[in-house]
């Protein structure tokens, strides 16, 4: 009797493994399927960032964050199918599997690491601050103190600038990088701040109005987000951004999305990357 128990547990137990097999790629290797070997990858980008990810009218994706996925994707021998990821859905998506990468201005911080994984960085940018043309006294991250300062949900850089540089700014919170141009257009918040490559992407959509500080501070390093367990994906990935530098892609991609836009580009040289583990 108890050796029948045994084996219908036993026979439970390789079916419950054929089924994560089925579902996740693998038997005891923590639920994760790679991304490697795929014939189409689905990645998130975003939809509301003109220069890095804008979904135009005939509902295609375009800017500097979609043809660096692109490139990839084609390193890994991949076709791409986008989908939107706006700042609060990065990780969602990701934990889901509604995607299988996530390049949408993902920042790498330690307290994201510790629920998804990160390929590279593939671009290294720096927090700055968007305001109206005529604003002559926000000059720096200092004079931020005692200003309103929009926050996207998901993003957490106007909160940086409270907590790690200990400015005394009132962070206004909303859903979405329109309404923040809208407000500061509107005089109802002061200034926007956040990656430098976002602000000169809504600037140079504005052609006018609002203008770049260029007072670059708090390193920005954006990756390619993964569902973690993924080791052999993140190298392939990492190999991928050490070639689209190496083959010059990566300076024109920047040229092309940013090169009239007001931001300061540095030299284009391959970012560190974080390591995959």
């Amino acid at each position: 009797m108890r050796s029948s128990r045994f084996g219908k547990s036993f026979a439970v137990g390789v079916a419950a493994c054929l089924v994560g097999l089925l579902a996740a790629g693998g038997c005891g290797t923590g639920g994760t399927s790679s991304i490697v070997g795929k014939e189409t990858l689905v990645i998130g980008v975003r939809s509301d960032l003109p220069g890095l990810g804008l979904r135009t009218a005939d509902g295609r994706f375009e800017g500097f964050d979609v043809d660096v996925a692109t490139y990839v994707a084609g390193k890994l021998g991949a076709k791409t199918r986008f989908v939107p990821a706006l700042a609060a859905d990065r990780e969602k998506l990701l934990l889901s599997g509604q995607a299988d990468l996530v390049l949408a201005t993902f920042s790498i911080t330690q307290e994201r690491k510790t629920r998804v994984a990160f390929a590279g960085p593939y671009h290294l940018s720096y927090q700055d601050i968007l305001v109206r043309d005529g604003t002559s006294d926000i000059a720096n991250v200092r004079d931020l103190k005692g200003r309103r300062i929009c926050e996207v949900q998901g993003s957490n850089a106007a909160q940086r600038v409270v907590d790690e540089r200990q400015i005394d700014a009132s962070v206004v919170p909303v859903a979405t990088y329109d309404e923040c141009m809208a407000m500061l257009k509107s005089g109802r918040i002061d200034a926007i701040t956040t990656n430098d490559v976002i602000l000169a992407g809504l600037a140079a959509r504005e052609d006018g109005g609002v203008r770049l500080v260029n007072t670059q501070f708090n390193e920005q390093r954006t990756g390619v987000g993964m569902r973690r367990g993924d080791v052999e994906g993140c190298e392939r990935v990492n190999r991928a951004i050490t070639d689209m530098y190496q083959d010059g892609t990566a300076a024109r991609l920047l040229d092309k999305w940013f090169g009239t836009s007001g931001l300061t580009i540095g030299k284009a040289t391959v970012p560190q990357f974080e390591g995959c583990s």
